[in-house]
């Protein structure tokens, strides 16, 4: 565990993997995304895609704390922390010949991070290797209606009673989830993927899972989780290990149980 407070020192560590922020939708924890960096060094910052929510419906939920978010992380840039963002299907836009660019952050649909232990990870959103019908522009917009409409619905139930330990959404996304990992096959094509690029093991986001676990015999799967409910991230130690870690609203972060540091295939 480390402490978050500002007036200790930030944890370093030489990569910080970052996915599904959804800056820009309701869901968005954007204080807890802003004190997580500033409790944390990173040599190279990963954005693993849906940074920012550009298929949400209506109003744009958008205040100064996401302009901190952003703003840190241009800081960073220029005083020369390396920072990838490789697009996800909620800002597609960004992508190759997709109408977007980002003139400060190194731009990619998916590249290959060398660990410090020298193992090969693919680096790529995730929702590529979905099932066919899961790539259409219009399912991501069905998707974000449906997540803005479940939690609106949620932070009403909310204040109508504040007992409530788990909100409506987070039962429902629970029980989507674990639906979707059953017939999509999303890990074992991420696997697949990376077996087939030469990778020991695949670092991905977009399914709002954290892991970080062995599969399909030796690759390593990472997925970084998301910040709307799970709060999490991967980082890879100096070893070139990698551990995942979860924000916790008390201003502590923690490895999140019963996963220990996983380092890589030695090449």
């Amino acid at each position: 565990m480390f402490d978050t407070t500002l007036s200790t020192p930030r944890r370093r560590v030489r990569s910080l993997f970052l996915s599904d922020l959804h800056m820009g939708a309701r869901g968005c924890r954007a204080d807890d995304i802003l004190e997580f960096l500033n409790s944390v060094d990173a040599e190279t910052i990963y954005l693993v895609g849906d940074i920012l929510d550009i298929w949400h419906p209506g109003k744009v939920h958008w205040g100064p704390k996401q302009d901190a978010i952003w703003e840190e992380l241009t800081r960073r840039q220029a005083e020369g922390t390396r920072v990838v963002y490789l697009p996800g299907n909620h800002d597609a836009a960004l992508r190759e010949g997709g109408g977007g660019r980002l003139d400060r952050f190194e731009c990619t649909d998916s590249l290959t991070h060398v660990a410090a232990d020298g193992t090969r990870y693919l680096v790529i959103h995730g929702d590529q290797c979905d099932a066919r019908i899961f790539r259409f522009h219009l399912m991501t917009r069905i998707g974000s209606r449906g997540d803005a409409a479940l939690r609106a619905v949620d932070a009403w139930l909310r204040r109508l009673r504040p007992s409530m330990e788990r909100g409506l959404f987070e039962l429902l996304i629970s029980g989507v989830n674990q639906l979707m990992m059953v017939g999509n096959g999303f890990e074992k094509r991420l696997a697949a993927l990376a077996r087939t690029q030469g990778h020991d093991g695949v670092i991905c986001g977009h399914f709002h899972k954290a892991a970080l676990r062995r599969i399909e015999g030796s690759i390593i799967y990472a997925n970084c989780g998301d910040w709307m409910d799970s709060r999490t991230a991967l980082i890879e130690g100096f070893d070139g290990a990698l551990k995942l870690i979860e924000w916790q609203a008390q201003a502590v972060a923690a490895p999140v149980a019963p996963q220990p540091a996983l380092a890589g295939v030695a090449q």
